[in-house]
């Protein structure tokens, strides 16, 4: 039951990822465009990540605002290295292909893997208790 929440969790969080950096995309065309799209879809699937993972994989309660904030710096800390993953994956098929798609394609494919690395660095480092 929580690898298919995990699954449905890490859908929903690569749909906002991307959604959000279409919008970035509509806002700003400009120099670094790229970069700046995967940055705001990044905080966005972050955020709501953390707050789903927290209280539906991980069934973890704050004790505090101090708790939740250090859980929060923790899991975007392990979060760093499954970014450059993703980003990887989503600049390589930038370049790579002439398709305006290709940079989404490889998003997913960058944050499908990432999520599965994400969940065991989760796991061990930040919910341990």
């Amino acid at each position: 039951m929580i690898a298919l929440r995990y699954t449905l969790f890490a859908v929903l969080s690569t749909a906002v990822n991307i959604a959000f950096q279409y919008i970035s995309f509509l806002i700003y065309s400009g120099f670094l465009a790229l970069y700046v799209a995967m940055f705001v879809g990044t905080v966005a699937g972050l955020v709501l990540k953390y707050v789903l993972d927290k209280k539906y994989i991980f069934f973890h309660t704050p004790k505090s605002k101090k708790d939740d904030g250090k859980k929060f710096f923790l899991y975007s800390l392990m979060g760093i290295f499954t970014t450059f993953i993703f980003w990887g994956f989503e600049i390589g098929f930038d370049l790579a292909f002439e398709d305006e798609g290709a940079k989404y394609l490889g998003a997913v494919i960058g944050l499908s893997i990432g999520y599965i690395v994400k969940y065991y660095l989760d796991k061990r480092f930040v919910f341990k208790d």
